[in-house]
């Protein structure tokens, strides 16, 4: 999301439903949990522009929606594929009584997995990182003609090998969550609230130089949980809207440890936020001007103020529009508490971090016609504070870590996004340039200068053919820009074929040409995903 750092921090809100999906301790998402063919929407803010959502959102937001719930729904499916991949996916929905009407999903998947470590320097100690997971959803919702009430549940257990014979992780999480709404003439009522319970478990291991010895270094686990809730006021206007509301969080989480040899260690503790915001717009002719404030418990006893504010103009097909935001970002549990090691490489936690920040301004245009669409962005964000793992030693077998406050750092670039639709052929291609670095000149870790997709999609009655392309620049793995990783281009075909009686067929080919990704070090390098084959069968309910 613009280059303002790795994904392990998640600097991005993720919600599902208007739920907060990131984990209560670490922020990271376990994308897993999500029922993907259940989905009917995503909406994607790539920035912190508006004030509506606070920490998490430094990087932007994501938010995704189940499909509406229908009066008789059935649907199964199944899906091979290569390296040992089998999944299941169930799920329907059904409605009684006119207004009430209940869904339900299901997904196991199973893979033996791939060698993350390169053939030519495998060892004994090296297995193939496999990964099992069961998740599944129930929901009850209430249909009014003003009114929207809904009630879910999810789960997901989760077991992985992470590589060799003693590095393993399992995770159980499950989700209660509620909303209401209330919808008037020029008004909307919401409330909704959630509980979040997370339970992680690890072993760490260290590896010698020939990767012929493993030695087991620690045990883990993880246990935490999160609460939270939020309620909102939406008024709609012929010339202005307001949205306006408040939110609450509070996390409880602690990091068990067993070290072989030095004993045990426990680390933790709470992290309580709460928030009030505005956001509005107003529309004199062909400009719209928008702006927002927000006002946050940044988790360390001190007020934080995220205004912002911005406006757009459209002549005709062209849209031209501006923005300009300030946002921050409070540590983890995972930061401050949770020392972890990958490898021969271990990173310290450290309970001292201050808050990330960032001021940002960006300006750009759109052009959406008839069959065409393009839009060009620029932006500058400053950041201040901002975390990383920062190297403190290296040695042959050991290079040590540890998460600080870096000091200030400047992301800028540049988006272009085009779309192109020729009768059931359509064209669309996205380019990011990235120059994110700190004060002394370094690289940003894990941050690619250039990114880049296409996907040329045929779709026809019954039937969907797509390729495309991923490409990304190189980056580095550390904040020394010690450890290249090169850029790469990947491949990937879809098709999917409806068949009568509500069957349907899908192949899917990921890394089509088996390039070969370095996706990290331990110092080790580390490579990525392979070619992956999968197809299936679906059948849904006529």
């Amino acid at each position: 999301m613009r280059g303002l750092g790795s994904t392990g921090a998640s600097r991005s809100l993720v919600l599902w439903d208007g739920i907060p999906l990131n984990s209560p301790f670490g922020g990271w998402v376990y994308w897993t949990r999500l029922p993907p063919d259940e989905l009917e929407r995503v909406e994607v803010s790539e920035s912190a522009a508006t004030s509506l959502f606070g920490d998490r959102a430094m990087g932007g937001a994501i938010a995704m929606f189940d499909r509406e719930p229908s009066p008789r729904r059935l649907s199964f499916a199944y899906e091979g594929g290569n390296r040992g991949t089998n999944e299941i996916d169930a799920g329907g929905s059904y409605i009684f009584h006119g207004r009430w009407a209940l869904s339900v999903t299901s997904r196991d998947f199973l893979t033996s997995g791939w060698y993350i470590v390169p053939h030519s320097i495998q060892g004994p100690v090296d297995r193939p990182a496999d990964v099992a997971f069961a998740a599944g959803t129930v929901r009850l919702d209430y249909i009014g003609a003003r009114d929207r009430v809904f009630l879910r549940a999810d789960v997901l257990a989760e077991d992985r090998n992470n590589g060799t014979v003693l590095q393993k992780n399992s995770t159980g999480t499950g989700t209660l969550a509620a909303a209401w709404s209330h919808q008037s003439d020029a008004d909307t009522f919401s409330a909704l609230g959630w509980y979040t319970i997370e339970n992680f478990h690890a072993t760490f291991s260290s590896i010698n130089a020939d990767r012929t010895v493993e030695r087991l270094t620690s045990t883990q686990s993880v246990p935490a949980e999160g609460t939270g809730g939020a309620a909102y006021w939406r008024h709609g206007g012929a010339h202005w809207d307001l949205l306006a509301g408040g939110d609450f969080s509070r996390v409880e989480g602690y990091s068990k440890e067993v070290f072989y040899p030095g004993g045990p260690k426990v680390a933790g503790g709470t992290l309580t936020q709460g928030g009030a915001f505005a956001q509005g717009d107003l529309t004199f002719g062909r400009v719209r001007f928008f702006a927002g404030f927000r006002g946050e418990d940044a988790a360390n006893g001190t007020a934080f103020w995220s205004p912002s504010g911005g406006l757009t103009a459209g002549f005709g097909h062209l849209r031209l529009r501006a923005s300009a935001n300030r946002a921050f970002r409070a540590p983890t549990l995972n930061e401050l508490y949770r020392d972890f090691r990958v490898g021969n490489i271990v990173t310290l936690a450290n309970p001292d971090l201050r808050p990330e920040t960032l001021a940002g301004a960006e300006a750009g245009a759109d052009w959406i016609g008839r069959r065409t669409s393009l839009s060009l962005t620029l932006y500058r964000d400053s950041l201040h504070d901002l975390i990383l793992n920062a190297t403190q030693s290296v040695a042959p077998l050991l290079i040590t870590q540890e998460r600080e406050n870096i000091g200030s750092a400047l992301a800028r670039g540049g988006e272009a996004k085009l779309a192109r639709d020729l009768g059931p052929l359509r064209f669309e291609a996205a380019w990011l340039l990235a120059d994110s670095r700190v004060a002394t000149g370094q690289r940003i870790p894990q941050v690619a200068k250039q990114q880049g997709s296409a996907q040329l999609l045929y779709h026809r009655g019954p039937t969907l053919l797509a390729v495309g392309m991923r490409a990304s620049g190189l980056q580095f793995e550390d904040n020394l820009n010690a450890y290249l990783l090169p850029g790469y281009a990947v491949w990937h075909f879809t098709a999917r074929q409806s068949l009568p009686r509500g069957f349907g067929l899908n192949c899917q080919v990921e890394n089509a040409f088996n390039r070969v990704i370095v996706a990290g070090y331990s110092p080790t390098p580390l490579v990525g995903a392979p070619r992956l084959v999968r197809a299936g069968l679906r059948w849904t309910l006529p």
